[in-house]
């Protein structure tokens, strides 16, 4: 799952990353409004950490502009400005949640799984589709309740077509999602089709009834008969 941490601060935004990136998260920052500005407009988030105090623009602006775009990003306002007038607005912006600084990475981290459980997951636990049980909390895959080992993409692949079960998913679209933003330079995805190949040739050993489908030219879908 990617997040975008928006924080000009240095040392907070390094604190974060660190943070994050060991939940096996992609974690990508912008600094400033206009720097986060052209993330938001170019690419998709599971969540969005949104500083309302930006060196040159306001972040509530940056929440008016995702929901202009019409993006299902999910932000959870993170800011030393702390006044009930800036907390409603913002939620009324259409912010999923907010939390004053200073705080505990902790809290941010348990903040951050519920957003995305409500917004996935329906506040579930746990991602059923056929006869698999995801734990993203463990990052464990059980297939008619045996474990199914997979290495940290074939793991993030799966959560990812899992959650959108039944829908055609652009390759680029989903590539960003799990490798980064800047997987877009690559000059080519031959070491993403392997994951997907050892992904599914592990599903289809452990009795996996779904089953992933490649779209020529488009992507893929996870269909489950």
């Amino acid at each position: 799952m990617k997040i975008l941490i928006i924080e000009d601060e240095p040392s907070l935004r390094e604190l974060m990353q660190q943070a994050l990136g060991k939940e096996r998260y992609i974690v990508e920052c912008a600094s400033n409004y206009n720097h986060a500005l052209e993330k938001i407009e170019m690419y998709d988030y599971d969540c969005i950490l949104l500083d309302i105090m930006l060196p040159d623009g306001n972040g509530l602006s940056l929440l008016e502009k995702l929901k202009q775009l019409h993006k299902k990003d999910s932000v959870i306002i993170v800011s030393a400005k702390d006044s009930l007038d800036d907390k409603v607005f913002g939620l009324e912006l259409g912010a999923d949640d907010y939390l004053a600084k200073p705080f505990h990475i902790v809290e941010l981290i348990a903040r951050i799984k519920s957003v995305i459980r409500r917004k996935q997951n329906n506040g579930e636990m746990t991602v059923d589709i056929g006869n698999i049980k995801i734990f993203p909390d463990s990052f464990k895959v059980l297939v008619d309740g045996n474990e199914l080992e997979l290495n940290r993409k074939e793991y993030d692949i799966l959560l990812y077509l899992a959650n959108r079960c039944n829908r055609l998913i652009n390759k680029n679209t989903m590539v960003e999602s799990i490798w980064g933003d800047h997987i877009d330079q690559v000059d080519n995805f031959d070491f993403i089709y392997a994951q997907i190949k050892n992904l599914r040739k592990k599903m289809k050993e452990a009795g996996a009834t779904p089953e992933i489908k490649a779209v020529y030219g488009i992507g893929y879908k996870m269909i489950v008969e």
